[in-house]
């Protein structure tokens, strides 16, 4: 087998393995994918317009980027500790702010953008 496919094929088992580790351990993360999921079957279910099923998987895909990065933030600090540096809490609580932000403007964006067919669909049944 080609020596590129394997390293690429190494690759993908090593971005895998961190999936599974961030599933495992991290339950925000494990929320996010739940809110992922919701999100797809809103967008295969409702008649979204393509503009409004793109932004919504890129909302989606931040927040689970973000959480991710957000989990290796804390792990790279935990290695630090405290004692070492007093910004180890800092630096923590200011990544723990940015993940926040993101969710509350993607959860004004998935508002802004569902509930209209949302309230449609239920208006039907």
């Amino acid at each position: 087998m080609n020596k590129a496919l394997i390293e690429i094929g190494k690759s993908f088992s090593h971005a895998w393995d961190g999936l599974l580790t961030a599933f495992r351990d991290e339950r925000s993360f494990r929320i996010l994918v739940a809110a992922t999921l919701v999100v797809c079957i809103a967008i295969t279910v409702l008649p979204l317009e393509s503009w409004e099923r793109i932004l919504l998987l890129m909302v989606t895909a931040t927040m689970l980027v973000l959480e991710l990065v957000n989990s290796m933030v804390e792990r790279l600090v935990d290695l630090v500790k405290p004692r070492l540096h007093s910004y180890v809490k800092e630096i923590k609580d200011l990544m723990a702010a940015a993940v926040l932000v993101a969710a509350a403007f993607a959860a004004v964006i998935g508002a802004l953008i569902l509930a209209p067919y949302v309230h449609i669909v239920l208006g039907r049944v």
